[in-house]
């Protein structure tokens, strides 16, 4: 999928290290910051630290959960467009079948062609191609379905095919929306990235001020948030992580079409 936020040019994997290391060096700076203010004065020990940490943690965390929420429920509704999807061209395919033989084969025979070419969408590097190849299609159907129209203008099945065709190509501007340009904005990543420095640098900043540098409580505090911003960054990524939408309803669809040979 071509990159269409600042952090997509990053892989997953590199998001991950690239988070590490930046909340530990965040971490690292705070430390050495409230080491040498500690020095300075003895007032610094007695500064409210910990409950800014405190704080800050619960700010980060709520944020956390707000874009976490906000990056499942567009995955759902990315699912759950893939199965309207595949109802809707079976409905369409079923509706051809009623056709005059003329515009039925034609109609069905690129309705195959449509459903191979949106199963294509899961290969890597395939989404503007299909996307393409998938509006190429579009026109040829309704060009068939406006010949149809024409011929038989007051057909109630003639009406029926082209509704359910439109729905077709309706689907699929949805999914090329929620898969291309529905996604978590830079400003809420800025946001979150903003609060998670400050907050990791604060506690360094504790630690420091403490005299204390607790690199072992800090490590697991570090990889957790870590993990979760990477889940989100998965989430809102359709082509690529762990997180994918299953195309098995198109592909039992591909079985209710047979192979061509009706």
């Amino acid at each position: 999928m071509p990159a269409s936020e600042p952090l997509d040019y990053l892989p997953l994997w590199g998001f991950c290290v690239a988070t590490v290391g930046l909340l530990l060096l965040s971490a690292e700076a705070g430390f050495l910051l409230g080491r040498r203010n500690r020095r300075r004065s003895e007032e610094a020990q007695k500064a409210p630290v910990g409950e800014v940490v405190a704080a800050m943690l619960g700010l980060l965390a709520l944020l956390l959960g707000f874009t976490f929420s906000l990056a499942a429920s567009r995955f759902d509704t990315r699912r759950g467009l893939v199965l309207d999807e595949a109802n809707a061209i079976g409905t369409t395919w079923l509706r051809a079948g009623l056709l005059p033989e003329a515009h039925r084969s034609e109609s069905r025979q690129l309705l195959r062609q449509y459903l191979e070419v949106r199963l294509e969408v899961v290969k890597p590097g395939r989404v503007m191609s299909v996307i393409d190849r998938s509006e190429q299609l579009q026109e040829r159907l309704w060009a068939e379905a406006a010949a149809l129209g024409e011929q038989q203008p007051g057909s109630l099945m003639a009406g029926l095919y082209i509704n359910s065709l439109n729905e077709v190509i309706d689907l699929h501007a949805k999914r090329v929306s929620y898969g291309l340009r529905v996604r978590i904005a830079p400003i809420i990543w800025a946001a979150l990235y903003l609060v998670a420095v400050l907050a990791f640098g604060a506690m360094g900043y504790h630690g420091g001020v403490a005299g204390a540098r607790r690199f072992l409580a800090l490590l697991p505090l570090v990889l957790t948030f870590s993990a979760v911003l990477l889940m989100i960054a998965d989430l809102d990524r359709p082509q690529e992580g762990l997180f994918q939408v299953s195309q098995q309803s198109l592909v039992d669809l591909r079985k209710l079409m047979g192979d061509g040979s009706q």
